[in-house]
């Protein structure tokens, strides 16, 4: 499921719009450590938590917050924005 559909720049495959919370938040986890062949990047870990917590995980909410802390408000509202537009395109 998560090799499906596009590939964030330089990063991993993004995961369908089938893809359940808990595969986003793993994701998630990925960017937001630079692991597992994804670069580190804060804004695609915010967006991946942001649709993991849409999708019912509550780690991803924990995360999501905790992320936000240490990210600038216009990286936040570039992660919001891509979190609207993997959902538009699903």
């Amino acid at each position: 499921m998560l090799a499906q559909l596009q590939v964030a720049p330089e990063g991993l495959p993004l995961p369908g719009p089938e893809a359940s919370g808990d595969e986003l938040f793993r994701l998630g986890l990925l960017y937001s450590t630079g692991q597992g062949g994804a670069p580190l990047d804060y804004v695609s870990a915010h967006m991946l938590f942001n649709l993991a917590a849409m999708r019912g995980s509550v780690e991803a909410k924990v995360y999501r917050k905790e992320l936000s802390e240490e990210m600038a408000s216009d990286e936040v509202a570039e992660a919001q924005r891509q979190a609207r537009e993997w959902l538009a395109h699903g």
